[in-house]
């Protein structure tokens, strides 16, 4: 996955670094940190976007069955009244069944984002919903990127740290 840089760490710990800057430029658009870890980085995300771009068309569209909680206007399930067989009376849901056209991976789109997952980690929103960065990497950078042949990110020289002087750099998607 990465280069030969070791960072200073252990191999867990600069693995784990390293995909947390890469969930985090790719939720973001930008990160700043030193220019050994942005160019660790780099490659990674760009290997990424690659992998998003080659296997974004590879879906096929099939028609499914879906059962789900029947809603009144409110917002609120419905029940109906059903009397068992021992004549016990209990509420039950409704349910209301539609078919849907939903899109399903090929196989090799299936592995791609299988990749991608072990170079990523799972991120969570404000509201706590989880984020789907494979989505993200899938349906807006692969379309922004797709006349591109490389080069989707750009590390910007900031200086040098105060504490230790280390060169910090932005490493931002272009």
């Amino acid at each position: 996955m990465p280069g030969t840089r070791k960072l200073g760490r252990t191999t867990d710990h600069r693995l784990a670094m390293l995909k947390s800057l890469t969930t985090s430029l790719l939720l973001n658009g930008k990160i700043e940190t030193t220019e050994a870890k942005a160019k660790e980085v780099k490659p990674i995300v760009e290997k990424l976007i690659t992998l998003a771009i080659k296997e974004k068309s590879n879906v096929t569209t099939a028609t499914k069955t879906v059962s789900h909680v029947k809603l009144d206007a409110k917002g609120n399930k419905v029940y109906t009244e059903v009397t068992s067989k021992n004549g016990r009376k209990y509420k039950k849901l409704e349910r209301e069944i539609e078919k849907k056209e939903v899109e399903i991976d090929l196989p090799s789109r299936l592995a791609a984002r299988r990749k991608m997952f072990t170079m990523i980690n799972k991120v969570k929103g404000k509201d706590g919903k989880t984020i789907d960065l494979t989505a993200k990497l899938f349906n807006e950078l692969a379309d922004k990127y797709k006349d591109r042949t490389g080069g989707y990110t750009r590390i910007l020289k900031l200086g040098q740290r105060r504490g230790d002087a280390a060169e910090v750099v932005i490493l931002e998607l272009v």
